[in-house]
């Protein structure tokens, strides 16, 4: 960690080979002016005056020889109107890779240190720009993987999940001040209900239930969902991927044993992300490479949210799909989904009761597929995903535990 009072730099934009036309370099700290000073020439020449939240434009140089290492824009804001309450001078340079490292390495060079992993936002709280729940919420926002995560942290961000703690803190206070009141004046108060404060109580540990219920919700749409697809050789995994993924990532054909190694697809069902685990057909075998696929298909089994066992339903329900249903570990819940349903003989399947009763999908025609995934989202504990307007993460929800354990 950066120590106080220091000043910081950290490159703030994402850094990559034609990643944008723009990086910005952010200092803050009580040097941040001074250090913008030394490094950056404006166009209008030295004597400009530095007005804050006024952009100037000129070139960061290096001050001994005056080499210019690149053009800029040059934003400073004062203390304390800026993210991080500090003085701010923010670089906007040139995108890429070379031009941005180079104007971070002159900043270093003059006096700033590099900031550590969420340094800025951690200054913001403590200088009480934002709160802690707000200053988790900047990290959501960035690694938000879907536009629905990305909402639930804005709205955390906002100071959504301290409205909802504070409406649920002043019933606690307002019961504990009447309870207080009691001790100190009984004799000049009518008599305390205790029933009122029990039904408090249970309203308070209700509502965090819900929080920590709708957090699991939350934390799924922030880090996303690993699902494996299992299932005997040639039942048209690859092909599910495929269908979900949009684009052909698994080789696809009628001949067993064609995937021989875990395939992974990221992709979004309903907002939801998911990343999708295509494993290697489980069956007995004696080729080497595929033994090696199947053993990595068993491991995966123990490492994902949800499992979709996918069989032929044409074939109906085999000894070998049986087979696979057991090596599914029983902490882990699972689905299962009758594949080739356009093949299907429907006098055949009208009068199979079992298959009748079973979830039937086509990754050809598409057919079943809204259903498929109303199940797999239901299976993973996704529903009424629109109710959500706030999510605890895991620190949050951990601490909302406490809490009802300590009122009940």
């Amino acid at each position: 960690m950066n120590s106080p009072g220091s000043t910081i730099a950290a490159i703030a934009t994402a850094v990559a080979a034609n990643a944008g036309s723009v990086a910005i370099v952010r200092i803050s700290g009580p040097k941040a002016r001074a250090i913008g000073q030394r490094v950056f020439r404006p166009a209008g020449g030295m004597g400009q005056v530095w007005e804050s939240h006024r952009v100037q434009y000129g070139h960061v140089v290096e001050p001994a020889s005056g080499q210019v290492l690149d053009e800029v824009l040059l934003l400073y804001m004062q203390a304390p109107r800026s993210f991080t309450g500090e003085d701010v001078v923010e670089l906007h340079c040139h995108g890429g890779l070379i031009c941005v490292q180079r104007v971070l390495e002159q900043v270093l060079t003059n006096g700033a240190e590099a900031a550590a992993p969420g340094a800025f936002s951690q200054r913001a709280f403590l200088h009480g720009r934002l709160d802690l729940t707000q200053a988790e919420a900047v990290a959501q926002v960035i690694g938000a993987r879907s536009r629905r995560a990305a909402a639930l942290a804005l709205a955390g961000l906002d100071g959504g999940i301290c409205r909802r703690i504070e409406v649920l803190r002043q019933q606690l206070l307002e019961q504990l001040a009447q309870l207080e009141a009691h001790l100190d004046f009984e004799d000049d108060l009518p008599p305390l209900n205790p029933e009122v404060v029990k039904e408090t109580v249970q309203v308070v540990a209700e509502g965090l239930s819900q929080l920590v219920k709708d957090s699991y919700q939350g934390q799924c749409l922030q880090r996303g969902l690993r699902i494996a697809i299992i299932g005997c050789p040639n039942v048209g995994k690859s092909s599910l991927l495929n269908y979900l993924g949009s684009h052909d990532r698994a080789i696809v054909t009628d001949l067993p044993g064609t995937t021989r190694d875990t395939l992974e697809a990221e992709l979004s069902l309903r907002d939801v992300p998911i990343t999708l685990v295509d494993t290697a057909g489980i069956r007995k075998t004696s080729n080497p490479v595929e033994k090696l696929g199947i053993a990595r298909s068993r491991q995966v089994l123990t490492q994902v949210d949800v499992i979709i066992l996918l069989f032929d339903v044409n074939l109906g329900w085999s000894e070998a799909d049986q087979a696979l249903a057991n090596e599914i570990p029983e902490d882990v819940p699972h689905l299962r989904v009758g594949n080739k349903v356009d093949l299907l003989d429907q006098s055949k399947y009208q009068s199979n009761g079992k298959l009748e009763s079973s979830l039937t999908i086509s990754t050809i025609t598409g057919q079943g597929m809204e259903d498929f995934t109303d199940a797999l989202l239901r299976c993973c504990g996704l529903t009424d995903l629109e109710r959500l307007d706030t999510s605890l993460n895991c620190r949050q929800a951990s601490g909302a535990q406490k809490a009802i354990e300590a009122l009940t």
